[in-house]
C-alpha cells in the first residue's frame, strides 16, 4: 500500500460525496471502486465500478457516508487524486484532479502517468 499515515490516499469532494451516497443507497451497494487499467490513445483509462464488499487489498476510503475503494494495482497511480462530480449542459460524471498524471488525450478519457519508477521515488520522500 502507498500511504502516509494520518493522510487519506484520495480525497472527495462534497459533490462527489453526495452523488456516491445517493448511487450507494439506490443500488443497496457497498461503495465505489476505482481503479486503472491499459486503453485508450493516452494508454491508461480509470475503472469505476460498485461492487458488494471489499477484497482483502483494496484501500477503502469513507467520507461522511461515501465509500471509495482503490484498487490495488491502482494505489500508486491514485494517490493525492481528487474525486469531484460536475454536472453541466452537456453532461454529468465523476471527475478525477490526479497529480500523477503526465499527459492526457483530448477526450480526457485516456491518461498517462508518471514513470513507476519516479512515483515510488516520491513515495518514499526521496525524488520529487
Amino acid at each position: 500500500m502507498f500511504s502516509i499515515p494520518g493522510q487519506a490516499p484520495v480525497t472527495i469532494t462534497p459533490a462527489a460525496i453526495t452523488q456516491i451516497r445517493k448511487l450507494m443507497t439506490r443500488d443497496g451497494r457497498f461503495g465505489l471502486k476505482i481503479g486503472v487499467k491499459k486503453g485508450g490513445c493516452a494508454g491508461m483509462e480509470y475503472t469505476m465500478d460498485y461492487v458488494d464488499d471489499a477484497e482483502a487489498n483494496d484501500e477503502v476510503v469513507e467520507q461522511d457516508g461515501a465509500r471509495v475503494l482503490i484498487a490495488p494495482m491502482a494505489q500508486m497511480f491514485l494517490f493525492g487524486t481528487e474525486i469531484d462530480y460536475e454536472t453541466s449542459l452537456l453532461e454529468s460524471g465523476f471527475k478525477f484532479r490526479n497529480p500523477n498524471v503526465v499527459d492526457a488525450c483530448g477526450c480526457g478519457e485516456s491518461i498517462k502517468f508518471k514513470d513507476l519508477d519516479e512515483l515510488e521515488a516520491e513515495r518514499s520522500g526521496s525524488g520529487g
